[in-house]
């Protein structure tokens, strides 16, 4: 792709559940569309995607692999590559690549989810997606009735291990680094039949490659067959930011717990012509929650297209070399038709 020689009605950045959904829809509605993809799911460690209805316990980058193939079906354009930048011109912006080359586009939609910035623990990155989990109902049936962690990392454990205790009765609290629960929180708790253990957790204990149990600073380890976890959910939002729009913290119970884009309910940002969908717009979305938003959003960027298309239909209908032009036509039938040229009716 030679500098701003190809052309697009939309470019995607991110080839995800969210972008894909949106190729396809745009594809489907005979606009030209191309997927700029990194190759990098945060999904990737999961061994399977679940509450997607018809795909349930699919693997997730053969969900991916569908994905494209079905928007590539359509005419959509799906290459590997990084977007480092997008710059706003007139007649849309011009989006550019880490190898340099950059193409056009009349409208974008960037699904470039969010980095799971994952708690100091040694062995913690390594089992993540595995036995290190952070969503219940992502994963809670795969590990039920099994001997469940939770590692406090916000004031938010508490409510984390009430929640987790609906799929399992073996639920253990570990608060790490985090100060004392209140009075009532351990009430709940101890209501539950979940243990609050004191101390810092420094490493994971694994053994024939599955997670077996947590060591603590004085060398105790509790036997666990999972861990529960609160990732900070950061906004992959470089090539955003590089267009003006500013990452939102999001707080829960006062708990800053990650960024995000601001968009409407249809996805649309601040800057004209630029929609979100997916994890960088909503951090709670799960799979088949992105693929929607992907969708509403290809919807209002369809919408918008049409707009514009029959704006510069009406301006080229009225512009004076339009109506020069329609005169001469006119002029040419009334004349073979004097002629006899046309059977008149």
């Amino acid at each position: 792709m030679s500098d701003m020689n190809q052309r697009y009605d939309v470019v995607v950045i991110g080839g995800g559940a969210a972008g894909l959904s949106g190729a396809l829809a745009l594809s489907r509605a005979r606009r030209s569309v191309l997927v700029i993809d990194a190759g990098s799911p945060r999904n990737a460690p999961a061994s399977h995607a679940h509450n997607y209805l018809g795909r349930e316990g699919i693997p997730p980058l053969e969900l991916l692999a569908i994905g494209r193939a079905e928007a590539a079906d359509y005419g959509a354009e799906i290459v590997r590559g990084t977007v480092v930048s997008a710059e706003r011109l007139p007649d849309g912006f011009r989006v550019v690549q880490e190898d340099g080359s950059a193409v056009h586009a009349r409208r974008l939609l960037v699904t470039t989810g969010i980095v799971d910035e994952l708690p100091a623990v040694e062995g913690l990155a390594e089992r993540w997606g595995d036995e290190v989990l952070h969503c219940p109902y992502c994963h809670g049936w795969e590990v039920r009735d099994r001997a469940v962690g939770i590692l406090a990392g916000s004031p938010m454990a508490p409510h984390q291990a009430l929640l987790w205790r609906q799929w399992s009765d073996d639920v253990t609290l570990f608060r790490h680094d985090q100060p004392d629960f209140s009075d009532e929180e351990y009430e709940q708790l101890a209501a539950r039949g979940i243990s609050v253990v004191d101390g810092e957790v420094v490493a994971l204990e694994v053994a024939d490659d599955r997670l077996t149990g947590v060591r603590l600073a004085g060398g105790t380890v509790i036997p666990r067959e999972a861990l529960v976890v609160q990732p900070r959910f950061t906004a992959r939002s470089a090539v955003l930011e590089s267009l003006g729009l500013v990452p939102t913290e999001m707080v829960m119970g006062e708990h800053a717990i990650g960024t995000y884009i601001a968009a409407d309910p249809g996805g649309a940002t601040d800057v004209p012509g630029v929609w979100v969908a997916g994890n960088v717009a909503n951090l709670m979305e799960q799979v088949v929650g992105a693929a929607a938003a992907g969708l509403k959003a290809a919807s209002m960027i369809n919408m918008d297209l049409v707009t514009d298309d029959t704006r510069r239909a009406v301006d080229a209908r009225r512009s004076p070399f339009s109506a020069e032009a329609e005169r001469q036509v006119t002029e040419r039938v009334l004349g073979d038709r004097r002629h006899g040229l046309l059977e008149t009716r």
